[in-house]
């Protein structure tokens, strides 16, 4: 196998992973956007020694506002597999997150060590995640916006606010839902404009409120405590027609017309406005762009699925975007991106449109369908399958028929080898792929493929059982592809083995 190639250009890295107003210079990967996606591709680029940087707007990692409010099973056990959840999990709190149109959904019962959320903002998710990409060295250059690029065969200029500019080989956009990366590559956004418009803000009162969840013909809305004594707001607006940066007469108009008052309010700590415009780009990547997190799709933030979806397409990414640049893999390896990320992307812009259409009350019609559902919800097996669409544990890609486990994430199940006892995921720490032998020691070989990935003879005793599909034969031997996905079962016969890994991990050495 080829040793992992830097690019031909040489690199100059700047002092300290935290380069502030410096002039960024070339890197393979520039990411366009620090926010938990861009931090979370950057830290598995990081982990594959690519040479990547952040390009981030804000002076500091600092946020206005609540965002998102966790991260959901799937999302705790990709950092588990990495090795730093204990991190999320020391600072949040262990709760059940998963839900449906405001139907909590109980997934204690899934077959997964995190059969949880957990519940932590979105600005301890970004500061926890940015330690960590200061560990690993990767430069965040702050106060540097991006305004433009130009791509070739060979690479792309980055044009920064300044007028100055930089090279790489690809540039990421992870710039939010109004991505400058996604509208300079003419990808188009399509999909739905809003329908309704909803005010978040953490305010004071001078009266008190009217604790709670209300739905009305509005739509729906809700008044709670926060950490610091003040009042998280969350209240649907009687009209779409205000846009841009909300006010405080705005955020008293809608509560007003809501409950009849505005409860004295008083010094807000943050407004901000959110609708249920949903949209994806039509592809995740042209040429030598590519787009995760926000950048790539915008949905209503019920269910809170955005932040997890985000880091979701990071992990995805990371792995095949690093095999291109060592020049490992031909290019066409980040087809496969699109290939598997998109619909799960489309699959959130569905449910959230769903749970928007339940949660509306200004129709009988529609009270009685989410009733329906509730009650639904409320038996087992609606319950699991929903819960684990919510949470993430579900996504299966595909990579063709076969055993239950293809395309499927990798059960955490506890394993011997070399007379250790130990977890899974430990063996996906370094973000590479694993060959699990679990038959005769030895019987698997992928000798030309060992630069790429660990081989491991491993025994275990546990149940092979995967969320919504129930317990499934345990296979002789699996590929584990470094996001923690299945993508070979097999035995020794080794069937399709190679075709497998020059899919994913390029040719062998002596090609």
């Amino acid at each position: 196998m080829p040793a992992l190639l830097p690019t031909s250009r040489s690199r100059r890295q700047p002092q300290g992973a935290d380069a502030r107003n410096q002039m960024p210079p070339d890197h393979a990967v520039v990411i366009a956007g620090g926010g938990p996606t861009g931090l979370m591709l950057a830290a598995e680029l990081a982990l594959a020694k690519v040479d990547v940087a952040i390009l981030e707007r804000r002076a500091s990692q600092d946020l206005v506002g609540t965002r998102a409010g966790g991260l959901h099973a799937r999302s705790i056990e990709i950092l588990d597999q990495r090795g730093v959840a204990d991190r999320f999990l020391r600072e949040g709190q262990i709760v059940q997150l998963a839900g449906f149109a405001w139907t909590r959904l109980d997934i204690s019962d899934l077959p997964t060590r995190h059969a949880y959320g957990l519940a932590l903002r979105q600005s301890h998710i970004e500061r926890i995640l940015a330690d960590w990409v200061e560990e690993l060295k990767v430069p965040i250059y702050r106060n540097v916006e991006l305004t433009g690029f130009a791509q070739d065969e060979t690479g792309i200029d980055v044009t920064l606010a300044g007028g100055e500019t930089l090279r790489a080989d690809y540039l990421v956009g992870c710039d939010g839902g109004r991505s400058l990366v996604r509208k300079a590559a003419g990808i188009d956004f399509a999909g739905t404009s809003p329908t309704l418009s909803n005010l978040m803000a953490e305010v004071e009162m001078r009266e008190a409120p009217a604790w709670g969840l209300r739905h009305d013909a509005l739509g729906f809305h809700g008044l709670s405590k926060t950490e610091s004594g003040r009042v998280l707001v969350v209240v649907t607006e009687a009209t779409l027609t205000r846009t841009g940066e909300p006010s405080l007469r705005d955020l008293s108009d809608a509560l007003v017309a809501v409950y009849g008052t505005d409860f004295g309010l008083q010094n807000p700590a943050w407004i901000s406005r959110f609708t249920d415009a949903a949209r994806q780009a039509t592809t995740y990547r042209k040429g030598r762009v590519l787009l995760a997190g926000d950048a790539a799709h915008i949905h209503h933030s019920v269910g809170g699925q955005g932040l997890n979806i985000g880091v979701q397409d990071a992990v995805n990414l990371g792995w095949k975007l690093a095999q291109v640049v060592h020049r490992i893999s031909p290019d066409s390896l980040l087809d496969s991106y699109h290939a598997e990320r998109h619909p799960v992307g489309a699959r959130v812009l569905k449910n959230t449109r769903a749970q928007i259409a339940l949660l509306r009350r200004g129709e009988d019609g529609l009270k009685a369908a989410r009733d329906t559902v509730s009650e639904l919800l409320g038996m087992d097996e609606p319950r699991k399958r929903f819960g684990a669409m919510m949470s993430g544990l579900d996504i299966a890609y595909d990579l063709g028929g076969g055993h239950a486990l293809l395309g499927r994430r990798m059960p955490d199940l506890d394993l011997t080898v070399e007379g250790r006892k130990l977890k899974l995921f430990t063996l996906l720490h370094g973000a590479r792929g694993v060959l699990l032998n679990f038959g005769k020691r030895g019987g698997i070989a992928a000798t030309p493929w060992v630069d790429c990935i660990n081989v491991v003879d491993a025994g275990t005793d546990g149940v092979w059982e995967l969320p919504v599909i129930g317990q499934v034969a345990a296979p002789d031997a699996v590929l584990v592809r470094p996001d923690g996905h299945v993508a070979w079962v097999g035995n020794e016969n080794q069937h399709a083995l190679e075709e497998t890994l020059l899919r994913w991990f390029g040719p062998p050495a002596a090609a």
